[in-house]
This record gives structure tokens, C-alpha cells and sequence, in this order.
């Protein structure tokens, strides 16, 4: 079983934890997992990704943190932004990793990928997103008065009942039949027992409230049109916006980030929001065949 470690950003205490392939040395460059935000998610999200990975034969080092605010990161009272978790990052490959990576991130967390290359273009050789937001998500801001206001909000004693609320067994398990999985079945013990430990401590509550408050919706744009890297865009076949209004099919969203990514792939495969947890086999062989495709050893 491989143990957490931790590593130092600003007054913080960030956990991560490092897997090699079963037999022999790592072999290629490093990935790095970025997990998405909601009720009990961490790095623990993870898991089925990293078994399929080395069960395909590849034999990179895996670098899977909890963002600040989740699993056993520090959980400081704070209104998260992308760009904090980006610089949280940067620091784990600056003083950990110490050389380029590949960064696969999942669902509403493109935002963290965006800001880090953006900040530090060098330390990032290729990028996957999984299930990113909406083309029309990703480009209209939430003004920093509503943003502010609904933390203000969520920020009281009416937030922790909700959050209460919001991490029992059967709130978690209809929201994910609703509004993540593409199969009601799929939503198992396994994943709903995930989320219940990850939402025990009630200051992961932060994390989950400054996504809610949309402190991540700026217009990102012109930082999809400047990415600097390979970059493999991945939806469900049923993918879907949990934020009203916000209606495209897979084929629309896959479309929009392509035409604006100066280096982007696309694929679509079945499932619907979380598919390296939904879809693991999947989406592990076709992650494989974008980094062979660009030429990036992962055998």
C-alpha cells in the first residue's frame, strides 16, 4: 500500500502520493493527477486510473496530490481560485518531481491545468482533459460580486447544514446518478464510500464551497488559444453540464475546443462526467495512445 507524503506550499501542508510500476524503474516522464472538487472528493479519485495504467504495461511515475482543501491537505477557511491550486502544484513539481510532466486533469478543474501552464509552461509536456465544462461555461465570468456574494453565503452556518446535508449516503448517491454517471449502476459502494470518508471533516467544506461560488468562472478563451502543449480533449458520449442553461452535446463541445486549442485531439467515448472512473479501461487506452501519439514514452 503506498504511503501519503507531504510537501510544504506556503503555510500549507499538501499530501500526495507517488506510484511506480510493479516490476522495474519508471520509465518516461512523470504524470501528474488532478482530481475534481465536490463532497468527499480527493486524490482518492484516482485509484482505478492508476491500476488500469500500469495493468496496460506503461511505467511512469504517478504523482497523485489533494488539492488544498481535500483528503489530507491542509483544509484552511480560504475562497480556493484555479490559480492557487495551480501554484500549489507548480511547487510539487519545483521541489519533488523536479522535471516536466504530463498533467491529465478531470472534469471542472481545466481551469487549474490553464492557469499552470499559462504561469509555468515549461514544467508541463502534455495535458489531458477529461470531461471539461461547457464551451459557453469556460468563456462567460461570473462576476466577482456574485462570486463573493454566494461565499459570503455559503460561508455561515446555512452552508454547514448544507454541506451536512449534502454528504449523506443518499443525497451523494442520487446526485451521482443524476448528474455524473452515465449508468445508475455504476454508482457503487466503492465510489459512495469514497466520497462519505473524504466528507468527514467538515473544513473540506471550503474547497466545495469556493467551487460552488464559481470563484473558477473567468473567460478562458484566450488561454485555450495559447496553450502551449499537446493537449487531448476527452468527453462522455453522454456528457452533460450540471450548471443550468448550459446545454451542448459532446460533438458541440468537442468541436469548440478544438477549433480554439493550437495543439488539441479529441475523443469521445462511452460514458457520461467521470470517465476515468466510469469508463477506467477506456480512458486508460486511449490516454496511452495520445501520449504515444505525440511521441511521449509510457512503456
Amino acid at each position: 500500500m503506498t504511503s501519503t507524503l507531504f510537501h510544504p506550499w506556503q503555510s500549507y501542508t499538501c499530501a500526495y502520493d507517488r506510484h511506480l510500476p510493479p516490476n522495474g524503474d519508471p520509465q518516461g516522464p512523470p504524470i501528474v493527477l488532478v482530481h475534481p472538487i465536490g463532497v468527499g472528493l480527493s486524490r482518492q479519485f484516482w485509484h482505478r486510473f492508476i491500476t488500469a495504467w500500469y495493468d496496460h504495461g506503461h511505467r511512469n511515475a504517478i504523482y497523485n496530490p489533494d488539492l488544498l482543501g481535500c483528503g489530507e491537505s491542509s483544509m484552511p477557511r480560504a475562497a480556493y481560485t484555479p490559480a492557487d491550486w495551480a501554484r500549489q502544484l507548480q511547487t510539487l513539481v519545483d521541489t519533488v518531481i523536479q522535471e516536466p510532466v504530463i498533467v491529465i486533469i478531470q472534469g471542472a478543474l481545466a481551469p487549474v491545468g490553464l492557469e499552470w501552464v499559462a504561469q509555468a509552461p515549461d514544467q508541463v509536456r502534455a495535458m489531458v482533459l477529461s470531461g471539461p465544462p461547457a464551451w459557453r461555461l469556460m468563456t462567460s465570468p461570473t462576476k466577482p460580486s456574485r462570486q463573493k456574494l454566494a461565499w459570503n453565503l455559503f460561508d455561515t452556518p446555512l452552508g454547514n447544514g448544507f454541506y451536512r446535508y449534502a454528504r449523506r449516503e443518499a443525497f451523494l448517491r442520487s446526485f451521482s446518478e443524476r448528474q455524473l454517471f452515465g449508468t445508475a449502476a455504476d454508482v457503487d459502494q466503492d465510489w459512495l464510500d469514497c466520497l462519505h470518508r473524504g466528507s468527514r471533516q467538515m473544513a473540506s467544506r471550503h474547497a466545495v464551497f469556493a467551487f460552488l461560488a464559481g470563484f473558477w468562472r473567468q473567460d478562458y478563451g484566450d488561454a485555450i488559444a495559447a496553450v502551449p502543449c499537446p493537449t487531448l480533449v476527452i468527453f462522455g458520449e453522454t456528457a452533460s453540464s450540471v450548471t443550468r442553461g448550459y446545454v451542448e452535446s459532446a460533438d458541440q463541445r468537442l468541436e469548440a475546443y478544438l477549433h480554439h486549442l493550437p495543439q488539441g485531439q479529441g475523443r469521445k467515448i462511452p460514458g457520461r462526467n467521470v470517465l476515468p472512473y466510469e469508463a477506467t479501461q477506456t480512458f486508460t487506452e486511449v490516454v496511452g495512445e495520445f501520449l504515444q501519439s505525440i511521441h511521449v514514452k509510457v512503456l
